[in-house]
């Protein structure tokens, strides 16, 4: 039984990243595709997109790797889990690695980074942490 997708989605990627594979397939929800959405923004991996199944879509993440073959995503990490969740004021929210790394939050605005997170002047649960 799976508690917390999301965190299943993320050691599913970085289980992907570890051994240099090309893509990874994960159950599909609307949540894990925002959270999908803002790693393709960031720079973090190449596309994504949803494949209609039943009885579950599912979603094919391309990984992104640099032009030696080096990591992209360094690390991908769980914030705020079910038995803990971990809420954040903007301004409270930290840069990762002085820019370099994003957190993603989930607000009332929906899904977004840090960066956007104080453009728009919003906090709310930190999902996750990628550098």
């Amino acid at each position: 039984m799976r508690t917390d997708p999301i965190a299943d989605m993320l050691t599913m990627i970085r289980n992907a990243n570890a051994i240099y594979h090309k893509s990874v397939v994960v159950p599909h929800s609307r949540l894990k595709e925002g959270v999908v959405l803002k790693l393709k923004e960031a720079g973090f991996i190449k596309d994504y997109k949803v494949i209609e199944e039943q009885p579950q879509d599912k979603m094919e993440i391309t990984l992104k790797y640099g032009p030696d073959g080096e990591h992209v995503i360094r690390q991908i990490a769980r914030v705020s889990k079910p038995s803990r969740k971990i809420y954040r004021k903007v301004v409270d929210m930290k840069r990762v690695l002085g820019g370099q790394g994003i957190n993603i939050v989930s607000t009332s605005k929906g899904i977004l980074t840090d960066k956007q997170c104080r453009e728009q002047k919003v906090g709310g649960e930190v999902l996750c942490v990628v550098w």
